[in-house]
């Protein structure tokens, strides 16, 4: 039985100003949710970790195959009228957010299509809520204000209008990203880096004495 709730994608409206994007609540479904929050990785410091860098159960490895495969793509590639299904993914998954996340930003790097989804049971804080914006230069003046809770689904076209950002808060903030991407040699190169960046991190927080991050 699907862990996701494809029906609601499909009948969720596509916002298209300033840029395309939908906010499906819900889309991991309830029993899904109980069982991907158990398996769930232990992730102690900010930061986007390839999955091959983390430690989880099945159910969570159950939902990421899920994720990456044909039929979300294709049934969100013709949401956005794009040909996902024929594009490389990336997926990356956080735990925690840090003071310096959240800034304005729109996603670069040959991604086509930002997918997030959302673990976070009862989010009490008005900080972290991601915000769709009509410019690059005022966080206030958004569209829409995505709360990070449990199965909520964020997705957006990557386009350099595609301005998001949000409030500060520091702390646990579990996410999922996947991103579909122009290029072979684009996704491969993000791939590097990313798995680059969670493997040097514990050695960079060990020599600067940061041992709480």
């Amino acid at each position: 039985m699907s862990m996701l709730d494809l029906d609601a994608l499909q009948r969720t409206k596509l916002t298209r100003e300033p840029f395309d994007f939908a906010v499906v609540p819900g889309f991991l479904k309830p029993a899904a949710a109980d069982q991907v929050e158990r398996d769930f990785p232990a992730i102690a410091r900010p930061g986007s970790f390839p999955p091959s860098t983390l430690r989880y159960g099945p159910a969570f490895r159950a939902m990421l195959d899920e994720l990456q495969g044909p039929d979300f793509a294709r049934v969100l590639g013709a949401k956005l009228d794009l040909p996902l299904d024929t594009l490389p993914t990336m997926l990356t998954v956080r735990g925690h957010t840090a003071a310096h996340d959240g800034r304005i930003h729109y996603d670069r790097r040959g991604k086509v299509v930002t997918a997030l989804l959302y673990f976070n049971r009862d989010w009490q804080e008005k900080a972290g809520w991601l915000r769709m914006l009509r410019s690059k230069d005022d966080l206030d003046d958004y569209v829409a204000e995505v709360p990070p809770e449990m199965g909520t689904l964020l997705v957006f076209r990557c386009t350099e209008n595609a301005w998001h950002g949000h409030r500060k808060f520091v702390g646990q903030r579990r996410a999922i990203q996947l991103n579909w991407l122009n290029s072979r040699l684009i996704c491969n190169f993000e791939r590097f880096r990313h798995w680059q960046a969670a493997m040097t991190k514990p050695i960079k927080l060990f020599f600067s004495g940061d041992k709480a991050a």
